[in-house]
């Protein structure tokens, strides 16, 4: 007895869903408990060299502090005129700045906080009660693959994780592999990289989950997503392969 056309269409039909269904354990972050899990504490932007940097130091006495702000002129055809900001601060392949009235300050390996502290102190023989307030201006991140939108994100606080910069991008897709998630990183004029299975909570105690400047982060399509990128990856894919089969199912049946 030949196959009606109602069952074969079903059988299609659900021969398409199911091939295309993702696992739990392919899509949800963290599986396993919270237990022996050591958060980093230290995990702020480290200062590396070629950063660039704003320092700007206020004080009660605002004419006390003015030999520490370096400032430059910025013409602005808006306003007719020039505007002052403050001046950038590029850190040197031997990890310093030049500082006003201090002179050479070695930076490299401080974050914003440390180094913060380390001119306060430095400068409270010529001024007291100086707020200093440090910023790298060059942390931004990239975030490809399997994401809704990727692209390069300038990051305004000096943290981010690998889960944050994920949450910039819009979240992986669902056929985003969650255990297989590659940092790739310039650690002294040479590219590193790392795996990082976002499906295990311990993850968080990888150097690599808080990103550092110019982070490229990949994330991975799963197996079925490749095999089927060529044929059906969208709407319109599935509707074409499906009027296929019902034309032809509709020829044997006949």
């Amino acid at each position: 007895m030949k196959p009606s056309l109602t069952h074969c269409i079903s059988g299609i039909f659900m021969l398409i869903v199911f091939s295309s269904c993702v696992s739990r354990q392919e899509i949800v972050y963290y599986q396993n408990d919270l237990d022996n899990v050591n958060f980093d504490l230290n995990k702020n932007l480290k200062i590396q060299p070629n950063d660039q940097l704003t320092i700007r130091v206020s004080t009660p006495e605002q004419e006390a502090a003015i030999p520490f702000n370096l400032t430059k002129s910025v013409t602005s055809q808006a306003n007719m005129g020039a505007n002052v900001e403050l001046e950038t601060y590029m850190v040197a392949a031997d990890g310093t700045i030049e500082f006003p009235v201090l002179g050479t300050i070695e930076v490299e390996g401080l974050n914003t906080f440390e180094l913060s502290k380390k001119i306060k102190d430095a400068i409270s023989i010529y001024v007291k009660d100086a707020i200093v307030n440090v910023r790298v201006l060059n942390f931004k991140i990239s975030v490809l693959g399997e994401v809704q939108n990727p692209g390069t994100f300038i990051i305004q606080d000096d943290y981010i994780s690998l889960t944050q910069a994920l949450g910039m991008a819009g979240d992986m897709t669902i056929f985003g592999r969650r255990d297989n998630v590659m940092v790739v990183r310039e650690n002294d004029g040479s590219k590193t990289k790392a795996y990082l299975d976002l499906t295990d909570f311990k993850t968080v105690d990888s150097p690599y989950f808080n990103l550092r400047q110019n982070d490229v982060v990949y994330v991975e399509p799963i197996g079925t997503r490749r095999q089927s990128a060529g044929v059906i990856n969208n709407a319109s894919g599935y509707i074409a392969i499906l009027s296929f089969l019902i034309s032809t199912v509709i020829l044997v049946t006949n």
